[in-house]
């Protein structure tokens, strides 16, 4: 069940906005198939990126509350329905059934959120444009060497190599992240916080 493509049409078709690059960060480097934030920014919303789908209900909650923040002109039935939809293990988005009633408390919760503070979210330093037609190598290769620059490895730079080695469809190794980050195996180990190597595990699990 849980190789079942992620229907996006269903959101598309609903004009549902789950992707947002930073309105006030502003890029330290700008390219035509990038930009390079080297402080990094928590602008960025990009909602099924990758492979990965929703394992926890963590992490449903935290999906849900990015879409009711970035579709404000959502009413409290639709955002029920997306709800619904995101919920829906044949529309490929989680890998758990959530029963109903539990699913209507999350979205009551999510829904009494305080709006004007924007959800929590991981920091990111390279955020490729839409249109980008780089290959996944490619972008693994600038995503290594622009974070390089900035000296010191954080826990958001391996999650977002960790992503992006996701995508490639490809087994991800403290070897691979040292590799891409210019840094030690030892360095990774010593960043890595527990709820990466979860992050880790559910994505190599998801190959």
């Amino acid at each position: 069940m849980s190789h079942i493509p992620r229907n996006l049409e269903l959101l598309n078709r609903r004009r549902i906005v789950y992707r947002r690059d930073p309105i006030n960060d502003r890029p330290s480097m700008k390219h035509r198939d990038f930009n390079f934030y080297e402080d990094g920014t928590h602008e960025c919303y990009q909602l099924f990126r990758s492979k990965a789908k929703i394992t926890t209900y963590k992490s449903l909650k935290w999906h849900l509350l990015v879409l009711w923040y970035l579709n404000p002109q959502l009413d409290p039935d639709d955002f029920l329905n997306l709800s619904q939809i995101i919920a829906d293990k044949s529309n490929g988005f989680i890998t758990f059934a959530v029963p109903p009633q539990l699913l209507k408390k999350i979205v009551y919760e999510v829904s009494m959120m305080d709006l004007d503070e924007p959800p929590k979210n991981k920091m990111r330093k390279v955020i490729f444009t839409w249109h980008c037609t780089l290959s996944t190598e490619e972008k693994l290769k600038i995503v290594g060497k622009l974070i390089g620059r900035t000296k010191s490895v954080h826990a958001d730079d391996i999650y977002e190599c960790m992503i992006d080695i996701n995508d490639m469809g490809d087994k991800i190794t403290l070897d691979r992240i040292a590799g891409l980050l210019d840094c030690s195996k030892r360095t990774i180990q010593r960043n890595m916080c527990e709820e990466l190597k979860r992050e880790k595990e559910l994505l190599n699990q998801q190959l």
